[in-house]
């Protein structure tokens, strides 16, 4: 229904903030994560949205990158796993030191986040894993016009590469520099290397 709200920042009482825009306040469900992030009242702000609704209850999600939102989605779409424990999740990590983790098969390190398991942990492991690279891409992944300016890193690690960022809501646009740079850098033909380093720099942007 929305996908996202742009406007003024009118208050950011955990675990709601209040944007107003076009003289309508709307309240934003935020972890504590995406609260610090969004900087001082009466500020401009961008917040990534997503309407959860139940029968007695409609409830605004917000998130500061659309990527945390994509994966938001996948982690609910888990058995198991509500909006709470979601929420909580992607404020005990951000989305990319929880993609990291999920590479890493860390479900210790993903388990330290509250109301979630070890058994929980290796359930989100084995889900978001499959639901990254399965989820169906509508754009034409066009892996000639990525440059890595080597022969060490295969067309298939690319794509495979570009799929996964495309599912996380990227755009050719967005990720193609960041990629050229991590796939130039890469000691080997591993597209779990590649991706790890270019979620790092999309981080940092």
């Amino acid at each position: 229904m929305f996908d996202y709200i742009k406007g003024k920042l009118i208050s950011k009482n955990h675990p709601y903030a209040v944007v107003e825009n076009n003289f309508i306040g709307y309240s934003i469900l935020c972890n504590s994560r995406t609260l610090s992030l969004l900087g001082e009242l009466e500020s401009d702000v961008k917040i990534y949205t997503k309407l959860i609704h139940k029968e007695d209850l409609m409830t605004l999600c917000g998130f500061i990158r659309k990527e945390d939102r994509t994966i938001f989605d996948i982690l609910t779409s888990v058995s198991g796993i509500g909006t709470k424990v979601a929420m909580c999740l992607l404020d005990e990590f951000s989305g990319t030191e929880l993609i990291n983790a999920v590479i890493d098969e860390d479900y210790k390190l993903i388990s330290r986040t509250k109301g979630v398991g070890a058994k929980m942990a290796q359930k989100i492991i084995l889900e978001l894993k499959d639901k990254l690279t399965n989820l169906n891409i509508t754009s034409e992944i066009t892996t000639a016009k990525i440059n890595t300016d080597t022969n060490k890193i295969s067309k298939e690690t690319i794509q495979e590469v570009q799929s996964i960022l495309q599912s996380l809501g990227y755009t050719q646009g967005e990720y193609q520099k960041a990629l050229e740079l991590s796939a130039k850098n890469s000691q080997k033909d591993d597209p779990q290397e590649i991706l790890r380093e270019t979620l790092q720099i999309l981080s940092n942007i």
